[in-house]
């Protein structure tokens, strides 16, 4: 067949077994595909023909991603598993399997890759059990382009000496070396194909919105600044992509050019910063703030922080540049399990922080953790009475799970724990999520508590006056509305029947 098109990468999608009722209650954001949208920068800026299918954004069912396959013609599909976050990708490969299955059901004669972090974290795994042709082993820049260079010059060749791919020579899997990363990020990736993305679909949060007048939350935005993290966190998978840890900056003024761009071009105000580790190294943080403030934006923007690494002067700066939400990984409110996890920080130090940041008239996520594995009944209440005592404006309670990638799954596969037996299983909020257990409690005991903890929090007494009076009676009457919309979950209900 004839090909016009070298690319189509595909953001694939399921919200609504990933997020369970929250996906019905339109509270979930729509975020752009961050990774989908730099590999098309990358390869445009070297001449490559790119299109970008976003399944979720687009509403597609499998059909509808298959007739575009067929109407496209491309080269090679490029199935982008994308999130950088340690819950966002492999969750996703629900989505990304059931139009592999499609493409392969239709006979559409088209080669397949995937990529992202989840393919990077278990590439043979993925390999040996995806029906697709490629799988892109780390950050997916130059081994796309390389591997449509290939394709190009022998659509059926049997060998790829592509670095970061492994595909399949003769029924035996072939494993390439991996590729390198990208140094120079202003020039190679300086921004996202906005372009070819549906701008007018994207939402965010409903509580990036809180304090918004008439809660707009679209459009909205999503940027990176760096890409990696330097740190180590035991139940973190993040680096599973970039091969170790490390950190590599783009330049302040790269930044706020992207921010001008999608304020001047899409009208947007409510942006998300997707570092792993934004407030990291102080400078880089600062030079971003002046830039923002010299032009005089009026934004949104919320971004990850980390408790050892914000002070006074910082903060000021960045709720004048319009940071309105930090998101801090508190984890635990106790410091045995804590240091169980390297997570680097203490209870008294987090309290500090966190109260300083909300005086400051920033507002805070609060990121929790249940089920870690030196956790207990007591460490979890710990965390709980810490979460209450905090009074963050909003929460993430998650279960401590062994996402690919990260040392809490080496050491679930080499300690014989049970994992879930289906990748929805890795969604903190889906049906059939299956989180670890601990040293002393079951995976049922820990899934049970998180989801207690998570409805005593947002029903407190103290919680609901903070929000009705930082927000108004309409946040606090669609905070009430959300609790009464249950999760389901398959392991609960099998012990309660």
């Amino acid at each position: 067949m004839s090909r016009g098109l070298d690319v189509l990468l595909i953001k694939p999608g399921s919200q609504d077994i990933l997020y369970g009722s929250l996906s019905k209650e339109n509270l979930t954001a729509i975020e752009p595909p961050l990774w989908a949208g730099l590999i098309a920068t990358f390869l445009k800026r070297r001449g490559y023909n790119v299109s970008i299918l976003d399944v979720e954004a687009e509403g597609c069912n499998v059909g509808d991603v298959a007739d575009r396959i067929e109407h496209l013609k491309p080269l090679l599909v490029g199935i982008v598993v994308s999130g950088t976050n340690p819950s966002a990708s492999t969750m996703n490969m629900t989505g990304a399997r059931v139009i592999l299955e499609e493409i392969a059901r239709r006979g559409l004669g088209v080669k397949t890759a995937l990529a992202g972090l989840h393919p990077s974290a278990l590439p043979e795994q993925t390999m040996r059990e995806e029906r697709v042709d490629f799988v892109c082993e780390g950050e997916a820049f130059y081994t796309f382009a390389e591997l449509i260079d290939a394709l190009r010059d022998d659509y059926n060749r049997r060998d790829f000496p592509v670095k970061g791919l492994w595909y399949r020579k003769d029924r035996e899997i072939v494993a390439n070396e991996r590729a390198e990363l990208i140094k120079d990020l202003d020039r190679e990736i300086p921004h996202v194909s906005w372009e070819l993305l549906p701008m007018d679909r994207y939402r965010a949060h409903n509580w990036h919105c809180f304090q918004e007048p008439g809660r707009r939350r679209k459009p909205y935005g999503v940027i990176y600044t760096s890409l990696g993290c330097p740190f180590r966190c035991h139940f973190c998978c993040i680096n599973a992509i970039f091969g170790g840890p490390g950190i590599r900056y783009k330049s302040a003024h790269s930044v706020v050019d992207e921010i001008g761009w999608l304020v001047e071009e899409y009208g947007v105000k409510n942006i998300k910063i997707i570092d792993e580790m934004f407030v990291l190294k102080e400078s880089h943080v600062l030079d971003i703030c002046e830039g923002i403030i010299r032009r005089g934006y009026d934004l949104n923007i919320w971004a990850y922080a980390r408790i050892n690494t914000v002070n006074e002067k910082l903060l000021r700066r960045m709720r004048e540049a319009g940071f309105k939400w930090l998101a801090y990984g508190i984890e635990s409110g106790n410091d045995r399990v804590l240091k169980s996890v390297t997570k680097g920080i203490s209870v008294e130090r987090t309290k500090d922080v966190i109260g300083m940041t909300q005086e400051l008239g920033i507002n805070v996520i609060g990121n929790y953790i249940f089920g870690l594995p030196e956790d207990d009944h007591e460490s979890m209440e710990d965390t709980y009475r810490l979460a209450e005592e905090l009074n963050c404006e909003f929460v993430n309670m998650y279960c401590a799970t062994a996402y690919p990638g990260s040392g809490l799954y080496e050491q679930a596969v080499r300690e014989g724990w049970p994992l879930p037996d289906s990748w929805s299983g890795y969604s903190p909020y889906s049906y059939d999520h299956l989180p670890l257990p601990t040293r002393y409690l079951s995976a049922i005991e820990v899934l049970r508590f998180r989801d207690n903890a998570y409805v005593r929090y947002f029903s407190g007494e103290r919680y609901q006056k903070m929000v009705r009076e930082r927000f108004g009676e309409a946040v606090l009457e669609e905070i009430k509305s959300k609790l009464t919309r249950r999760l389901r979950r398959k392991y609960l209900e099998e012990v309660s029947t």
